[in-house]
């Protein structure tokens, strides 16, 4: 017990490294880009990279640990090519912009911790149900292993269709100023938020077939704060302020889980 506790920790020792580097080099190129939206892109990145990390340095090749580590680089990918398509030509994100202007002091230092850094311990604690298990030892495939890609399909579904459509939907000149509620998006306010905590849910589940794996609940239980209450749902449902037609739709309207909309009084 005692040399699998060691290995472990040395796992995630280089794991770490390995992801620090990645972040100071995501850190170099918006500094040289003056644009810290890049992160937004690197972020997808730096889940494939731990995963995939541990899971080498481990070097044991169990079935459930490449099943979820491919889920991780799929999720990964899908969502750093988004980021870039829907970014591309459009300057920094003003997230970024009003963060600098709130800041005292260096503006770099402030960057690294507060945008690279933070990113970065984040993504390496929400994906701890994967490389947690791929660090462990990995009894055969059983039931709830496939409970959870189940549920990892469903949130990819809602998070890869969810976005496509509300791309689709702002692109189109003719729907400026208008308010999305059609696809998915006539079920819940945020399919794609739906989506991304769902996937995080169903790899935990896959990690509790390996010993101590509930130990890793934090992973979920992290993204799913964040993204209601502090980077996701909240945040957009405040630059909607005052918008009367984006009310009506809050209405009727499931915030989180798809529900059927209410009927309009």
């Amino acid at each position: 017990m005692e040399k699998l506790i060691i290995e472990i920790l040395q796992i995630y020792g280089w794991t770490g490294l390995f992801l620090l580097g990645y972040m100071l080099f995501a850190f170099l190129v918006g500094t040289l880009k003056k644009d810290n939206s890049v992160i937004d892109v690197f972020y997808g990145g730096g889940f494939i990279l731990v995963a995939w990390s541990t899971l080498i340095l481990k070097g044991v090749y169990s079935l459930r640990s490449i099943i979820a580590t491919i889920l991780v680089t799929i999720w990964g990918i899908r969502l750093a090519t988004y980021v870039l398509i829907r970014n591309w030509g459009k300057g920094e994100d003003k997230r970024y912009q009003n963060m600098r202007e709130r800041w005292e002091g260096n503006v770099l230092i402030n960057s690294l911790f507060r945008i690279y850094l933070f990113q970065g311990l984040i993504l390496f604690l929400v994906v701890f149900p994967v490389s947690f298990l791929n660090a462990s030892s990995n009894p055969p495939l059983w039931f709830l292993d496939f409970i959870g890609i189940g549920i990892w399909g469903v949130g990819f579904f809602f998070e890869t269709v969810g976005d496509i459509q509300l791309y689709r939907f702002l692109n189109d000149p003719a729907n400026q100023g208008k308010v999305f509620d059609g696809g998915l998006w006539r079920y819940t306010q945020h399919p794609n938020y739906f989506g991304e905590v769902t996937q995080w849910w169903g790899l935990y589940i896959v990690a509790l077939s390996v010993p101590f794996g509930f130990i890793s609940i934090f992973g979920p239980a992290i993204i799913t704060y964040m993204i209601i209450n502090v980077s996701g749902v909240k945040l957009l449902d405040k630059s909607f302020e005052g918008d009367s037609e984006y009310a009506k739709y809050k209405r009727r309207t499931s915030q989180f889980i798809p529900l059927p909309p209410k009927k309009e009084e």
